[in-house]
């Protein structure tokens, strides 16, 4: 499969690792979910710094702006970005 873009692959947030900046390019996330990552600065375009995991990798600490999010596994699975 190739994918369209120049600056790096199209990847899932979930698979990003540990210290890893990635901008937003799609929310995949159902209505009620994609209002909620919105109303947390998530959105298309935004820049996206990872921090850390849970030990078990069920949850993830990410930075947009100046805020400190934690988001589950599945909800990071559904949110495409790409490496900057």
């Amino acid at each position: 499969m190739s994918n369209k873009t120049d600056a790096s692959e199209i990847n899932k947030l979930s698979d990003c690792k540990k210290s890893h900046v990635v901008k937003v390019l799609k929310l995949n996330a159902p209505s009620e979910l994609k209002q909620r990552l919105i109303s947390f600065g998530i959105m298309k375009e935004s820049i996206i710094e990872v921090l850390k995991y849970s030990t078990s990798k069920n949850t993830m600490e990410i930075k947009v702006g100046k805020t400190r999010i934690a988001l589950r596994a599945q909800e990071a699975a559904l949110i495409e970005v790409v490496k900057l």
